[in-house]
């Protein structure tokens, strides 16, 4: 007999049930601070892509944007995990937003090509965002270890929604509301006030204060701080210490507290340089090769996917690549909104996945082996898949930190880790012009010139 509607032993009461205790001690400040810290932290990175053609016309390669979009973020997190924790995250989101705003404004308020703009000065403002984006990255996700798995759940969610929400408005600017293209960047270059917003207003503070007290020694030692500076004695004419013989005690001890300030911050230097190398064999690595085949697929192979227009939806070829794009951002944003609900323990099976599913996507470019009655609903499957299994590298490799990783580590683990995917993308930029071009011109060559009608 089957169970009634709403009973305890119904699939539908279980399921509300699994639901209810799957998002149990979730915070909805915490979660909504997250989610729009990876939307806005990652939409303008997207926005700038979008509007690639429209910044350095049809003369220049794309690819000039997406380095600039993605080289100053990659040598931002290689570098800043070893020091940037001397910034407090306060200072960092400021700085950051205003980094954003700044390099958003600088590519807006310069004239257009045909105008006589610079390509260089837009592409000055494309760096100051990206430099934001990276520092970015890498505080949020070192943020997440002070509110727990939640908040990196909401934060990938966020950069996740970020690939659909950037492309989306710069359409709708550009296309529906028929703004021009330095009206839309300009509007964009207010988006950072969100993340403002977020950090101080709506994300609950405690969680980072508590820990900031902890690390400073509490109350006893600020105490005792305040106490040493009273105890020291001032000459009531000038103001200064008294010194107790030649050398100031005081004077000396602030010596001493110098050198040991500069051989703690070296001490920490080496200790986070072998985290690194420790890091990198069971999160670097995988995070890093799903990034250089999905970037590949999407910088080289997109552009060269392509069927005779009869048997596609499609009038022109140019409809291709933003169907794809499109298809794999909802992908993306699926799997990084998936951790509460399915986690992936093992991170190199899904990327080596997404290695055999760049050489499937590349075997159909170069022999055309699928037969055209399906072959374009195929592609759209396997796109589907891609951003799928990047989208859930990414999310699962954080998770998997958080779980795996001392708690004293885990906030320097998260951010050195973010390096992986600017690594991947830097990678893949390089490969995908000689992928394009090369399979390009293998098309050509066998009486497929379709990639020429782009």
């Amino acid at each position: 007999m089957l169970p009634m509607p709403g009973a305890p032993s119904s699939s539908w009461a279980m399921w509300k049930a699994r639901l209810k205790s799957t998002f149990e001690g979730a915070d909805l400040r915490v979660c909504t601070s997250f989610w729009l810290f990876g939307l806005i932290n990652n939409v303008l990175y997207v926005v700038i892509l979008s509007a690639a053609l429209d910044l350095v016309g049809p003369d220049v390669p794309k690819g000039v944007v997406l380095l600039a979009d993605v080289i100053p973020s990659f040598l931002t997190k290689l570098c800043a995990p070893y020091f940037i924790h001397v910034v407090p995250y306060s200072v960092r989101v400021i700085i950051f937003s205003a980094l954003s705003a700044c390099g958003m404004l600088l590519i807006a308020l310069t004239p257009g090509y045909t105008d006589g703009g610079t390509i260089a000065t837009k592409m000055a403002g494309v760096v100051l965002a990206s430099l934001s984006s990276g520092g970015g990255e890498l505080s949020f996700l070192g943020l997440t270890h002070f509110y727990g798995p939640f908040s990196l759940a909401a934060w990938s969610s966020g950069t996740g929604g970020a690939g659909l929400v950037g492309a989306g408005l710069y359409s709708l600017a550009t296309t529906t509301l028929g703004l021009t293209v330095q009206r839309s960047l300009f509007a964009s270059s207010f988006l950072p006030i969100i993340m403002l917003v977020s950090f101080f207003v709506v994300l609950p503070r405690a969680p980072l204060k508590r820990t900031v007290l902890q690390r400073s020694g509490g109350i006893d030692s600020r105490q005792t701080s305040r106490d040493d500076q009273t105890n020291i004695e001032e000459d009531p004419l000038l103001g200064q210490p008294i010194e107790d013989g030649l050398l100031s005690e005081h004077a000396q001890n602030k010596r001493d507290l110098a050198v040991q300030a500069e051989s703690k911050w070296y001490s920490t230097f080496l200790r986070n340089l072998r985290r690194a190398r420790g890091l990198f064999f069971p999160f670097m690595l995988p995070l890093l090769l799903v990034y250089i085949a999905e970037y590949t697929i999407n910088l080289g192979l997109y552009p060269v996917l392509l069927f005779p227009l009869p048997s596609t939806p499609f009038t022109h070829y140019r409809a291709f690549y933003p169907t794809y794009s499109l298809l794999y951002q909802a992908g993306v944003f699926i799997s990084r909104s998936s951790a509460p609900f399915l986690r992936i323990h093992h991170l190199y099976p899904p990327s080596f996945l997404q290695i055999a599913n760049f050489f499937i996507l590349a075997s159909q470019a170069v022999w055309g082996w699928m037969p055209d009655s399906i072959g374009f609903w195929v592609v759209m499957a396997l796109v589907l898949w891609e951003g799928l299994l990047g989208g859930a590298v990414y999310v699962n490799t954080f998770a998997e930190i958080t779980e795996r990783v001392d708690r004293e580590e885990r906030e320097f683990s998260l951010g050195a880790t973010s390096v992986s995917d600017s690594g991947g993308i830097c990678v893949a930029g390089f490969l995908a012009m000689g992928v394009e071009k090369g399979i390009c011109a293998w098309q050509v060559g066998r009486g497929r010139d379709w990639c020429r009608q782009l």
